[in-house]
């Protein structure tokens, strides 16, 4: 009776501290989003954005697990090229509410009402991953605003890509992913039991790439994924994006009048480098770079990233100054 009561202790107490570390990260996760977003009223109800830097506005769409947040952190790097990032949370995502069988035109259309607030006519466009695919939509349905489109890793369509292509090698993988995603407690404790299986199976990056990176890598890596909690607030979004980026529409990309750069790499465990490679090659001024290994989060390519993307706005800048075009 002693052993068991011993056992039954020392289990609650493990319980106990197990408890206090997820209590104590939530609320560290939880204040890191305080106070950087404001709301705005849409035609589809209020969506959160936050800004930063200052220069030429880049509307920055953030993928999948994210929000404003992944928007400023993963594209904060244009900050420092000297453009102003406008980072909104896409619906479903943090304080963006998901209206009822909303669509990813209309999500393209709450940027219009955001961008009208902000008194912005024109600015260049970046989506990554799942935010691509209404990066596009904007592109598509606002020709006349969008500057320049800029698509890291875009889970759009492809001939070639698979639906619903992950990293999940079975059914039962996918399906425990899945649950995962609905629960601040799982999603916290997988992170912090497998996190190698999580950079694999969420952040579609083989762990190997990670571990053969610099600490600066590393370091971003884990800011990725730790970033996705809470992730019961990105929930409806997550689902969207299953849906959608998994098994992406063929969209007119024919009709995209900017100029279209998209990056990828051959490793993505995504598929995006069909993805990527379909774009540009659809489009009437696509450019593409695609590097042999990387990841879904480009991995040890971070600074040359943002410099070919900040080349190629400077460049379209220049192009629509010499057209006799506004950019700003």
């Amino acid at each position: 009776m002693r052993g068991l009561l011993l056992v039954f202790l020392v289990l609650a107490a493990a319980a106990a501290a197990i408890w206090f570390l997820f209590d104590r990260d939530m609320r560290e996760l939880e204040a890191r989003l305080r106070g950087r977003s404001q709301i705005v009223e849409t035609s589809f109800g209020p969506m959160e954005y936050a800004s930063a830097g200052s220069g030429h506005p880049v509307l920055a769409i953030h993928g999948s697990g994210g929000g404003f947040d992944q928007g400023l952190e993963f594209i904060g790097p244009l900050a420092d090229h000297g453009f102003r990032l406008i980072a909104p949370s896409r619906f479903g995502y943090l304080r963006t509410p998901a209206p009822e069988g909303f669509t990813l035109e209309q999500q393209a259309d709450a940027y219009v009402d955001l961008l009208d607030h902000l008194g912005l006519e024109k600015v260049t466009v970046f989506g990554g991953s799942a935010g691509a695919l209404s990066a596009l939509q904007f592109a598509i349905r606002q020709p006349e605003r969008c500057v320049a489109l800029v698509l890291l890793v875009p889970a759009s369509y492809a001939p070639d890509r698979r639906p619903n292509e992950s990293a999940a090698e079975s059914r039962l993988a996918e399906t425990v992913m899945m649950t995962v995603l609905r629960s601040d407690f799982l999603f916290w404790s997988a992170i912090r039991l497998a996190p190698d299986a999580m950079t694999r199976l969420i952040l579609a990056t083989e762990p190997a790439l990670v571990h053969a990176a610099n600490q600066e890598e590393q370091a971003r890596v884990r800011d990725v994924l730790n970033h996705i909690l809470p992730v019961s607030r990105r929930a409806e979004g997550l689902l969207f994006d299953s849906r959608t980026a998994g098994n992406p529409p063929p969209m007119e990309l024919e009709k995209i009048a900017c100029p279209v750069q998209a990056i990828g790499a051959e490793d993505d465990l995504y598929g995006t480098a069909a993805s990527a490679r379909h774009v540009a090659a659809s489009v009437p001024d696509g450019r593409l770079h695609i590097y042999p290994k990387g990841g879904h989060l480009l991995v040890g390519h971070d600074e040359e990233v943002w410099r070919i993307v900040a080349s190629f706005v400077l460049e379209a800048l220049a192009d629509e100054k010499v057209a006799g075009g506004d950019p700003l």
